[in-house]
């Protein structure tokens, strides 16, 4: 199989399920980046809760994007397709 880059890796097809787990990843930035932005004051545990919630999204999001389904068709499809 042929090396590829970051932007060929991100354009070829996610399976199904990294493309659940990146939702539930983007879900959980947003709800960690809204407890960070909270216009009252939250206790300590709590928004550090929210920081983690935020980075491990972000981290969960970022690797369920640029993960491929694993098939030479799928490979020389997307080779296709740049071409």
């Amino acid at each position: 199989m042929e090396e590829m880059n970051i932007i060929k890796r991100a354009k070829a097809p996610t399976p199904k399920f990294f493309k659940v787990l990146r939702t539930v990843g983007l879900v959980l930035a947003g709800i960690g980046g809204s407890i960070l932005a909270a216009p009252i004051e939250l206790p300590l545990l709590i928004m550090s809760l929210g920081g983690y919630m935020t980075v491990a999204g972000g981290v969960i999001s970022a690797v369920s994007q640029v993960t491929i389904e694993d098939s030479k068709d799928s490979v020389r499809e997307m080779e296709y397709r740049d071409e």
